[in-house]
């Protein structure tokens, strides 16, 4: 358990955790790349961490030492069948990005995760893989884990995706970099694109379009020698929250990702009237990044819906903490994928928001919040997931009295040192 108390304001300079979604993909390209790559900035994240534990099973020499990595790669056809079943943990970036990567291998593989995983579909995926030509199985007819793989001589396919997924875009371009042909995914809006702008530095030729991406297969990865990961925005969303919903605030997040697929959490922020800037902007590894200076002014509730949902799904949480202290409604539509994620968010943000005393109510694909609310403290509880846990943490810096967190250790899956963060910038 961990308990919150109120705070008058927040003020200070920090930085975040390395960006997760980048991490994944550093350790998982330079394993499959030829040459060493260093890696920098790196999330030594419970998610992360079981990243580099399944390529070390594959065969992979991996050093990590804090947010340092060291990765021998071995090129596509280095890895080795493993003679256990990996178990990726709660990351669903992890088995999903590597059921694309083991497609192409022919030997057989068990991907195996926890009893978040488990309720995660991965039809989504193992679908298109399968029309390529891999065979996977796995419960309920290959829509859940535990998931089998016997991949190699894969075809390129044309798919449209029903949704606006990395993971289930990128596992597919990963798999069709060694796929006969052309492969080409389409998909409903964009989703970020972390895969395309990595593959790019580890000289691979990855073609976007107007609605989607091709790759052509037959390409090999080339180490850059070095990646610098940015600090992860959606971590950085809840700095921005305290600072943007606790009065007398006035906060600088240094070296943050802003790539223009993620930033949907600035565009609502600045929606809402919320005072911020970014500062230093530059280029990293082929990701922009920037300073963000953000201070304390009243705000109002809007509507979110559309194309700009896959650029904050996953900040949607804190969103809803933002928006029970906004004057107005605040109304989040096409957000059904919030139901497969760690937990069902919708439903767990809006039962430990109510705890609190905010007035939220569910929808179909959403949720409406009547601002501004008064907090009272309570006990809260993570549910296991990450962001439900610093979501309610950030909700209990405004509310009156003493909030409890219960399973707080889940928030180390994204953000080690979360608390500690926190608690250098109260007042």
């Amino acid at each position: 358990m961990k308990k919150i108390q109120h705070v008058s304001s927040f003020k200070g300079t920090l930085r975040v955790p390395g960006d997760k979604s980048i991490s994944h993909r550093a350790v998982m390209f330079s394993s499959m790349a030829k040459g060493t790559t260093q890696i920098r900035g790196f999330l030594p994240g419970a998610d992360c961490l079981s990243t580099i534990s399944a390529f070390r099973r594959l065969g992979i020499e991996i050093e990590q030492s804090g947010d340092r990595v060291q990765v021998q790669g071995k090129g596509w056809y280095g890895l080795t069948e493993p003679s256990e079943i990996l178990d990726i943990g709660n990351s669903g970036t992890t088995i999903r990005l590597m059921m694309g990567i083991l497609a192409t291998q022919p030997f057989h593989t068990v991907l195996l995760g926890d009893e978040s995983i488990a309720r995660r579909p991965m039809g989504r995926v193992a679908g298109p893989l399968r029309q390529m030509g891999a065979r996977i199985d796995g419960r309920g007819e290959g829509n859940f884990a535990p998931i089998a793989i016997r991949g190699g001589n894969l075809k390129g396919i044309e798919y449209h995706s029903p949704v606006a997924s990395a993971q289930v875009k990128s596992a597919i371009l990963l798999a069709g970099l060694q796929a006969a042909g052309i492969t080409t995914l389409y998909e409903p809006e964009l989703s970020r694109d972390h895969t395309e702008r990595m593959l790019s530095s580890f000289q691979v030729e990855v073609n976007s379009f107007a609605g989607g991406v091709n790759v052509t297969g037959g390409q090999e990865l080339i180490s850059p020698g070095e990646i610098e990961v940015p600090g992860d925005i959606s971590s950085a969303a809840f700095i921005l929250a305290a600072a943007a919903i606790v009065p007398g605030s006035y906060v600088v997040i240094e070296h943050v990702g802003v790539n223009p697929s993620r930033t949907g959490i600035l565009d609502v922020l600045l929606a809402m009237g919320a005072d911020l800037r970014l500062q230093n902007e530059r280029v990293v590894n082929g990701e922009p990044v920037a300073d963000i200076e953000i201070k304390y002014t009243p705000l109002h509730g809007i509507t979110i819906e559309g194309e700009i949902i896959p650029r904050l799904i996953d900040e949607v949480p804190i969103i809803a903490v933002i928006a029970t202290q906004a004057e107005g409604t605040t109304i989040v539509k096409d957000a059904a994928e919030l139901k497969v994620k760690e937990t069902n968010r919708i439903d767990t943000v809006v039962g430990e928001l109510r705890k609190l005393g905010a007035s939220i109510d569910p929808t179909e694909d959403g949720m409406v919040i009547e601002g501004p609310s008064m907090l009272q403290g309570a006990v809260c509880d993570s549910h296991g997931d990450h962001r439900i846990g610093m979501a309610t943490a950030i909700a209990g810096l405004v509310a009156k009295g003493e909030t409890a967190i219960l399973n707080p250790g889940s928030i180390d899956v994204s953000f080690p040192g979360f608390f500690e963060k926190l608690a250098g910038l109260s007042l």
